[in-house]
């Protein structure tokens, strides 16, 4: 199983499909399983994150039409140049967001942190000064798009997880932004979210995430190196 597919995918798996959006991952069979939303919201639909695929467009237009492309991790740009463009809107970022901005060949807006897009809030997840970790998350009140810390891929969870802290942010699990949400569904950045008892799986994952590191390690410590090295090389 790869870590991450560099080639163009042809085809991709729809996964979180509800009545205010749709999620899609372009390569199921890699360890990472980047996902991607569309949210559906009275200024038009915001795209997440987006891993392009053959398709795609024909998903999000059962939607609306697209009013921006929003990036929620400095990690996250994936092929949101590429959508925008196509589209023909701009690339939005957090305003706090550093190192992203000079690889868009094509507008930028930038987002405050607290502002709104259509009724998600942009919630600051992580931020280091450094490129290194830079993070937010998108929330209405009851669904909760997550970027890179939470997520439903395998490498992501342990026991009987429904949702889990990626192994690298476990021992500094995001529970000061995260941990007074009461979502009905979350979504990640990384595998299909969930949409029934999302609260409990979001609050089990962030309360026990450090006591679950060492098991994790263990399980996925191999999978988390591969997913950053192909990180760093891509």
């Amino acid at each position: 199983m790869p870590a991450k597919v560099t080639e163009p995918a042809s085809e991709f798996a729809t996964i979180d499909r509800w009545d205010g959006g749709v999620g899609w991952v372009p390569h199921p069979e890699e360890t990472m399983q980047r996902a991607s939303h569309a949210l559906a919201t009275d200024e038009g639909v915001w795209v997440v994150d987006p891993v392009d695929a053959d398709g795609i467009d024909d998903l999000i237009a059962e939607f609306g039409e697209v009013r921006g492309v929003v990036v929620l991790s400095n990690h996250h740009l994936r092929d949101a140049p590429a959508v925008a463009a196509r589209h023909d809107v701009p690339v939005y970022l957090p305003a706090r967001m550093t190192g992203v901005a000079d690889r868009v060949d094509g507008p930028v807006g930038r987002i405050e942190n607290g502002a709104t897009l259509g009724a998600y809030e942009l919630i600051e997840v992580a931020h280091s000064d450094s490129d290194f970790w830079q993070e937010w998350a998108l929330s209405d009140g009851e669904t909760l798009v997550c970027s890179e810390s939470v997520g439903g891929a395998p490498y992501f969870t342990v026991d009987d997880e429904r949702l889990g802290i990626m192994p690298m942010r476990r021992l500094s699990p995001p529970r000061d932004a995260l941990g007074d949400l009461e979502p009905e569904r979350v979504f990640s950045g990384h595998g299909a979210g969930v949409q029934t008892e999302a609260t409990p799986a979001l609050e089990e994952a962030l309360r026990t995430s450090r006591r679950r590191f060492p098991r994790a390690l263990l399980a996925h410590g191999r999978d988390q190196l591969g997913t950053v090295t192909a990180a760093l090389r891509t």
